[in-house]
């Protein structure tokens, strides 16, 4: 029988029945049940709720019985039914009639009612608008490319792609006319692990790659490998032959080394509906624009843009600088700062009509990799991206020289001897602002590890260990040890327990001279340095231990990794710079 059946069998109000637990402030209900019950009644209304021993937590259910016990004389008996007669209490006058309930307890029970219900539909409507805006998202499985979720205690690479593909009503004065959507628009952004910064690094569409095999998810479930191609504009990497996203991610990785995690891809329908989400960004022009290829035409200094116009903007190339792809990156940075600092806004953030809008646009206007395909996690990406300051957030762009194989010069190559610097520095989290620095005293006591004295190469007793590096590379390190630099107590035990990402140097107190000169030899920094314990090579003696790690690039290859990042031409976020 239900709690109503029961309350209605006892005849008993079921809002007497709520009575206040102490112990968590709250009314519970508690039904009169069918079954025996505990022998400790609860308390009289009107009594104190903390009374007695034991008032006001659950009593525990007691053995059935073939009959009532028969109360005591302190234990009051069972509340009488109503239209019962009533036997006078010892002492007091018959007739004496049943106090009336509480108005504030009556209050108390509608009010509770009504506030659950209002917190439960309201749970389900934000549940459904969840829901409803995931369904906006659309998706790619990329695969191996890319992770499969997003963690935030950690740096992560997101590649954000703006496609040439024609879709919806007004775009056919942009981008080619059966373009199958090709990556014309390429920024990795890389977010610092502790949030102070991050780099949102350009690729030039005519950049000059290598574009590897990528394996691609078919519409029945199947993987299909689209082969490689040599010496082709890095915008082919998506469209051209079936290829998706992954395969740009892959590309990006092959050109950088620096491992993508997840892709965000949009078309031109993106800049009209964002810009219009938030009622339009602030850009700055040197001087008065108008351009009869992309239809801008703005006055000097600063202006308002959304929608078409916005999208005229980040397309326009033959009015500024040299009309070339390179100067229209700029432009695009500083438009893509302009739109960081007005989604950031406390007019936006304040603003639920607007901030919905926003959703809408961005959710429609986003294709995503699976990993990141819930609108819970995008909203975690954008919550880490938030604690990023504008100031610190860096736009700059892939170092790069004029192909030389050309006469006429249309596309770009990597500038060999700048380019590395720049890639190492986001590789190993390197900030191109000046961020305050946390954690000085433990960043000092790592540093110190490399100070002090070291020992002769030929006392240097260490095994070497592979944890993650390619295979062959311990025997390749132990040969070049004994041969090259004479450390000869040295031994290669195979591969590690584990998979590292950084090389690692392990050794106790009384071995720190060992290490440090090992550490001199194969370019290890401080933090690569593990004081701990040594472990008995295959001698019974004590030995340092060295693990190479993913970072490992070869023997007699420097594994320092930058503290400083290389000069580079950027602008940041916060600033508003005029596009010449």
């Amino acid at each position: 029988m239900d709690a109503q059946g029961r309350g209605r069998a006892d005849n008993i109000d079921p809002a007497d029945q709520w009575v206040l637990n102490p112990n968590t402030g709250e009314y519970e209900l508690r039904l009169t049940p069918s079954a025996p019950q505990s022998g400790v009644p609860r308390p009289r209304r009107g009594s104190p709720a903390n009374a007695g021993p034991g008032a006001g937590t659950r009593a525990r259910r007691a053995p059935e019985r073939e009959s009532p016990p028969t109360p005591s004389p302190d234990v009051p008996g069972p509340r009488r039914r109503r239209g019962a007669p009533a036997e006078p209490p010892p002492g007091r006058r018959k007739g004496r009639t049943k106090p009336k309930k509480s108005k504030a307890k009556k209050i108390l029970l509608w009010t509770g009612g009504s506030m659950a219900f209002v917190l439960v539909a309201v749970s389900a409507a934000g549940y459904l608008y969840l829901k409803h805006l995931e369904g906006n998202v659309s998706t790619t499985d990329v695969g191996s490319a890319g992770k499969k979720g997003f963690s935030k205690d950690e740096a992560f690479n997101i590649l954000i792609i703006g496609t040439d593909k024609r879709t919806g009503a007004g775009n056919e004065g942009y981008g080619d006319a059966g373009s199958v959507g090709h990556a014309d628009t390429n920024i990795l952004l890389h977010v610092s692990k502790d949030r102070t910064n991050a780099t949102a690094l350009s690729i030039p569409r005519d950049l000059i790659v290598d574009v590897p095999d990528c394996p691609t998810k078919q519409s029945d479930g199947t993987t299909k490998v689209v082969p490689g191609t040599q010496n082709v504009r890095f915008n082919t990497s998506l469209g051209q032959d079936g290829r998706d996203p992954g395969c740009t991610m892959r590309t990006v990785k092959a050109v950088t080394g620096i491992p993508v995690d997840h892709f965000m891809m949009a078309d031109f329908n993106a800049v009209k509906t964002l810009t219009s989400a938030v009622d339009g960004v602030d850009v700055c022009v040197a001087h008065a624009v108008n351009d009869k290829e992309s239809h801008l035409k703005l006055p000097a200094g600063k202006s308002k843009v959304e929608g078409e116009q916005a999208l005229a903007f980040v397309r326009t190339r033959h009015s500024f600088g040299n009309q070339g792809d390179l100067d229209r990156i700029k432009v695009q940075q500083q438009f893509l700062g302009s739109l960081m600092r007005k989604m950031a806004s406390s007019d936006t953030l304040t603003n639920p009509t607007k901030l919905i809008s926003l959703a809408e646009a961005a959710t429609k206007a986003l294709t995503v990799d699976t990993g990141i395909g819930k609108v819970s996690t995008l909203k975690d990406v954008a919550l880490e991206l938030k604690k990023v300051p504008t100031k610190n957030i860096t736009f700059t762009t892939v170092p790069v020289l004029d192909n030389p194989a050309e006469k006429v010069k249309a596309t770009v190559v990597v500038n060999e001897s700048q380019a590395p610097a720049v890639f190492d520095a986001i590789k190993n989290d390197v900030s191109f602002t000046a961020v305050k620095q946390k954690e000085k005293k433990e960043k000092a006591e790592v540093a110190a590890r490399l100070k002090g004295t070291r020992s002769a190469a030929a006392d240097i007793r260490v095994d070497i260990y592979n944890g993650g590096a390619p295979a062959g590379s311990a025997q390749e390190t132990l040969n070049w040890l004994q041969n090259t630099e004479g450390v000869l107590k040295s031994s290669q035990l195979g591969n590690a327990d584990a998979t590292l990402s950084k090389t690692t140097l392990e050794y106790s107190p009384d071995q720190a001279d060992q290490a440090r000169k090992l550490a001199d030899l194969m370019g290890l920094s401080a933090s690569a340095l593990k004081p701990g314990k040594s472990e008995k090579n295959s001698q019974g003696l004590p030995a340092i231990v060295l693990t190479l790690g993913k970072d490992f690039k070869g023997a007699g290859v420097s594994l320092t990794t930058p503290t400083k990042a290389p000069e580079v031409d950027k602008s940041t976020a916060d600033k508003t710079v005029c596009a010449s």
